[in-house]
């Protein structure tokens, strides 16, 4: 079975997120994409990388979850959720996917 790196869970998490919550209107439900995508990249994250590594791929996660409501103000709320989830998942792969 093909591997999905974990630069696309956590891209896919904080896009999926924000997707489901606009657009079912139901903010739980894009929590939960949120939090779901985010324990299996942080699951691979650790794996892969070490706990350490984890554990600051995962503060990334949460820091580009919460980042991208103060910017969205400046930037529109897709531009900034994009480019949270660009630098989560560019950061994931320099630290735990380049590798395999």
């Amino acid at each position: 079975m093909a591997r999905v790196p974990s630069a696309a869970i956590a891209a896919g998490g904080l896009v999926g997120g924000y997707g489901v919550a606009r657009w079912t209107k139901q903010r739980q439900l894009g929590g939960a994409v949120l939090a779901v995508a985010g324990a299996a990249a942080a699951r691979q994250w650790h794996r892969r990388a070490g706990g350490r590594a984890a554990g600051a791929l995962t503060a990334a996660y949460v820091a580009g979850f919460a980042g991208s409501h103060p910017l969205a103000r400046k930037v529109g709320a897709w531009p900034a959720v994009l480019g949270a989830a660009g630098a989560v998942a560019l950061a994931s792969w320099a630290v735990a996917d380049r590798r395999t």
